[in-house]
């Protein structure tokens, strides 16, 4: 027999849009750093069980398996005449005066690392994943300050694309903004002064062609608003564009500059309203491999430091580049529109268009605005602030593709969001850390399976189709609308969907659009589950509650006593629905059954058999123990 007493009051929660489910992981994957890494760079090779992770003077190479994380460090330190020179200035903190990892990318066979190098960054290659030396090979590569920040606070981005790499440097100081080709094959260039205010870049990514001379580079970042209100954060944020077969103009005219170069604003709000997210902090593309279509997503803020993210078709966004009027210019073009990606020994690519080059040179900026798909940010939770995000493209049961987003928080927290057309469902939360703190990185697998998750103190991995935690019923396994998720019929188990699976034989269901159970058929939608009433013993002068474990956070949870027909409601206390004593719920004899209605049928999830033994407590037991300690001990009784 058990007894307790909980003498705590609960205040109700107000439930808006929250995840369906949420988990506590401590089996995932775990590295530990041996102190804080309050700036980490990721680098991951699709397909392998490896990480490169880009922490302060070292660069740590983790191989993670399903026994733990094995971990190689390499000293990356700084020059001892960069630290000297970095010291000597009064500006930086010392604290930045060592050689931060901000860039690990790999270019054609070449592994680049770049760090800050206490204000004067500097690049190597890794040899043999063992030693940093010089970089070395046929390609050329522009100034280590072009590609890596002199400090770690300034942000910086890196994309490989076609045997070269691209880097934005956001502006800081007295210093410009710059988008630029590093390091490749390729002729390096960089963006003209005027066409960028003070940006701040928020990501890259590549824009696929099935012709490849019309493969494109987005950048995605914020630039100053000089014209902003008091209550208006004081950015405007953008999407750049390049060519990746753009080598330049001629010697009178953007010789060393992009010819291809345009530039859009983004909007982030509530269709016209005041209320608007200007500042762009983060952006994750995802594309067909072949196909100019696909959706943006952008993490934005407001001037209150509210987050939010919107959706954005890249078909919309490329009609705009295509057939937009140009800022300030009302003339008509010679030859082929100023902008358009022709292959370099091409007519319509010819230098002597030199009209055009001056268009792109004074007019990159389109009139067109891009907005969000379905006008307002996507319906997501307000509790914590999104820190970083990732997403992936999962092909389903019925051969529709889906994405699935990542969202970090400030918390230290994954939300897994489904995104349809219909909107976003959050599938479920998962809290990860030891040591709580906000998510700094992420990085992706589709190819295995697998998010690898970076705070200051360490790093997780876990698996992208994590389906035995929906539950062992059919029903369970469909509410969960996981892409990566579906009910076996034959082995009756909710499994990941195998990579190239063939649904003709229909042993895989899922039901991904809507929040809909019937696809398992009546007879298991309509089997009900009784639990096995929990006797508590009650003494007269105390007051009980019940505890009923929330499992999923979309149901309705209600207390029925005796198996009667009235219910009574709970209050919330977090992961619990509490029964409390009230004037019409007298809590001494009797079976209360705690009942949670999803999707148009009932479960039963706890009950409890309450027996009053007629006793008095001792009043100075009633007023030592304290509620804390109280709930504690009910809540491992429940488990």
């Amino acid at each position: 027999m058990n007894y307790f007493i909980l003498l705590s009051l609960f205040a109700t929660i107000v439930a808006g849009k929250s995840p369906r489910l949420k988990f506590v992981l401590h089996e995932a994957s775990r590295f530990h750093f041996s102190r804080p890494e309050n700036y980490v760079s990721m680098y991951h090779p699709e397909g392998s069980d490896r990480l490169y992770v880009g922490g302060r003077a070292t660069l740590y190479m983790l191989n993670f398996t399903s026994g733990g994380v094995s971990n190689l460090e390499i000293t990356a330190a700084s020059d001892q005449t960069a630290i000297d020179t970095c010291k000597a200035k009064s500006s930086p903190l010392e604290l930045e005066c060592d050689n931060f990892i901000t860039v690990i990318q790999k270019v054609n066979d070449t592994l680049l690392v770049c760090g800050t190098n206490a204000g004067s960054p500097r690049c190597w290659m890794l040899v043999n994943d063992s030693v940093l030396t010089d970089v070395q090979g046929n390609g050329q590569i522009g100034p280590s300050s072009d590609i890596s920040p002199p400090y770690p606070s300034q942000r910086s981005i890196s994309l490989p694309a076609d045997g070269s790499l691209y880097s934005a440097m956001s502006s800081v100081g007295g210093q410009a903004g710059s988008i630029r080709r590093t390091f490749g094959s390729q002729k390096l260039l960089k963006t003209e002064n005027v066409w960028l205010l003070n940006p701040q870049f928020a990501g890259a990514a590549i824009i696929p062609s099935s012709v490849k001379y019309k493969e494109e580079v987005y950048f995605f970042f914020s630039e100053i608003n000089k014209t902003a209100r008091v209550d208006e954060e004081p950015y405007r944020a953008r999407i750049g564009r390049i060519c990746t077969v753009d080598e330049g103009g001629i010697r009178a005219l953007l010789a060393d500059s992009w010819t291809t170069f345009m530039k859009a604003r983004v909007m982030c709000g509530a269709g016209n309203t005041q209320q608007q997210y200007n500042n762009m902090k983060q952006a994750v593309v995802l594309t067909a491999e072949d196909k100019r279509a696909g959706v943006l997503y952008g993490l934005f803020s407001n001037a209150w430091g509210r987050t939010v993210i919107c959706a954005y078709s890249i078909e919309d966004i490329d009609k705009a580049f295509s057939t937009s009027k140009l800022k300030g210019y009302s003339s008509s073009f010679s030859g082929s529109r100023p902008g358009t990606c022709v292959r370099k020994n091409s007519t319509a690519g010819d230098h002597a268009d030199i009209k055009n080059l001056g268009v792109i040179r004074y007019h990159p900026e389109i009139e067109d605005v891009i907005r969000p798909v379905g006008v307002a940010p996507l319906d997501l939770p307000t509790d914590d602030q999104i820190t970083h995000a990732v997403a992936d493209i999962v092909l389903a049961v019925n051969d529709e593709h889906y994405s699935v987003l990542y969202l970090g928080t400030d918390q230290g927290k994954i939300l897994k969001v489904l995104h349809t057309s219909e909107g976003v469902f959050i599938i479920s939360q998962y809290s990860l850390f030891h040591n709580e703190g906000p998510v700094l990185n992420m990085a992706i697998d589709s190819q295995k399976g697998h998010l690898y998750v970076g705070t200051a103190m360490e790093v997780q991995r876990l698996p992208l189709a994590d389906c035995s935690r929906y539950g062992d019923t059919c029903r369970e396994c469909i509410l969960s609308r996981d892409p990566y998720c579906g009910w076996d019929r034959a082995r009756r188990r909710c499994l990941p969907i195998p990579p190239g699976h063939n649904n003709t034989t229909r042993t895989l269901v899922q039901n991904l659009d809507h929040s809909n159970s019937s696809v398992c058929g009546e007879a298991a939608a309509l089997k009900q589950r009784r639990t096995s009433p929990r006797e508590v013993m009650v003494q007269s002068n105390t007051s009980v509650f019940l505890p009923c474990p929330v499992r999923s956070f979309h149901a309705t949870y209600r207390w029925e006593k005796d198996n009667c027909v009235r219910n009574y409601p709970c209050l919330f206390s977090g992961d619990f629905c509490v029964l409390g004593p009230a004037v019409d719920t007298p809590l001494k004899n009797g079976v209360f059954r705690c009942m949670a209605t999803e999707d148009g049928f009932k479960v039963e999830v706890i009950s409890f058999r309450l027996v009053n033994d007629g006793r008095l407590l001792a009043a100075s037991l009633v007023s030592t123990l304290g509620p804390s300690l109280l709930l504690a001990m009910a809540t491992l009784w429940l488990h």
